[in-house]
């Protein structure tokens, strides 16, 4: 019976770590052939100027103007002093949608408190590019509150057609505060540009941290961007599995820490989104985990099947995930082994995906340009 029970046992185990590895997609073949354009001091974010350069975070507190041709920097004065160390740092930078006009940047990064607390923050500055400098800055919007710890932050920012600027503000690792609704952490935040909370924000009611919201229940979010008919879709990383893809509503709670689609780290479980049917499930979630980071929804031609399609950077998994929309339902639908941890994904304005790798494994990060093969 020893026997019996202890090959039964073993046989269930092997089935379900094959039924694991079949769950992983296999990599698709590549469409495309990468190359190495620059290398950075761990870098997290980029975005294209008009005249075709890019600006470039790197985590310990620099900006850079990259020629995207030759790979040449030149560094931007006047970057706030920020909270450096585990995942806090100088993070996500983000053009104004007219700053052609008004010279306006956000910046996101890690702000020291008291003590050893800190919190994300978004300010914004006017670029000078003759001075290469950063001028009139001024913080905007703050969380709420500043606790200590080095982890998830958030603090992507994408502004949509109407020049709302919208926040992910992650939990920072303290799990009930994003159903707290006098903090601001675990939660997506929607605000004028200049910081101002619109009155039609869905607790714009509740007092002055509630006013800024406008979903809650959410873990780590490291991607946000908006589709061709204005939907908002978020990923976030899970705990131990369930890593999520969200289609964002006003007002709907996700459910973080109640329910999610993996477990505590220690082993405790969460129940799944499925018991709790009022809080709002996942379209895509991923187990084994691809620790998303970056994220575009793609808009142009060069690749073929591409358009339309949410291209996700791949921590953990080392891949480049797409993802296939339908109205309100997606899917994964190709992963890409990259090889390396990848950090962000933009799209040039000829169309081209560029990629950063993540530079926190004791390497430098990369600068990479998609380029389509014939």
């Amino acid at each position: 019976m020893r026997t019996s029970a202890l090959t039964a046992s073993v046989s269930a185990l092997l089935l379900g770590i094959a039924a694991a590895v079949q769950a992983q997609p296999a990599p698709a073949a590549k469409p495309f052939v990468e190359r190495e354009v620059a290398r950075f001091e761990e870098p997290w974010a980029m975005t294209f100027l008009p005249d075709g350069r890019l600006l470039v975070s790197e985590k310990a507190g620099r900006l850079l103007v990259v020629d995207t041709k030759t790979g040449g920097r030149t560094e931007i004065a006047g970057v706030p002093k920020v909270a450096y160390g585990g995942q806090g740092g100088f993070s996500d930078v983000v053009l104004h949608p007219r700053f052609a006009e008004n010279g306006w940047v956000y910046l996101s990064f890690a702000e020291p408190g008291e003590g050893d607390t800190a919190g994300a923050a978004v300010a914004r500055a006017r670029l000078d590019l003759d001075g290469n400098a950063l001028e009139d800055l001024q913080v905007i919007w703050r969380q709420f509150p500043k606790v200590a710890g080095q982890g998830h932050y958030g603090h992507r920012i994408a502004f949509d057609r109407d020049g709302m600027l919208w926040i992910t503000s992650s939990e920072r690792q303290k799990f009930d505060p994003a159903q707290d609704m006098g903090s601001n952490l675990g939660k997506i935040v929607r605000l004028r540009d200049d910081g101002s909370v619109p009155p039609d924000n869905p607790f714009a009611g509740q007092g002055d941290i509630a006013a800024q919201v406008w979903s809650l229940g959410h873990r780590n979010m490291l991607g946000i961007a908006f589709d061709g008919d204005g939907r908002l879709w978020v990923h976030e990383m899970g705990p131990k599995g369930g890593d999520e893809l969200n289609l964002i509503e006003k007002g709907a709670n996700y459910g973080y820490p109640i329910v999610s689609e993996g477990d505590h780290y220690d082993g405790r479980p969460i129940p799944d989104h499925s018991t709790r049917p009022q809080y709002r499930a996942p379209v895509v979630s991923w187990t084994p985990v691809i620790s998303p980071a970056g994220f575009v929804i793609y808009s142009g031609d060069r690749y073929p099947g591409w358009t339309g399609s949410g291209l996700i950077g791949g921590l953990s998994s080392q891949s480049l995930v797409r993802v296939a929309f339908d109205g309100d339902r997606a899917r994964e639908a190709e992963r890409y082994d990259m090889g390396t941890r990848i950090r962000e994904v933009e799209q040039g304005p000829d169309g081209t995906i560029w990629l950063l790798e993540d530079g926190t494994r004791g390497a430098q990060g990369r600068l990479f340009r998609l380029e389509p093969r014939p």
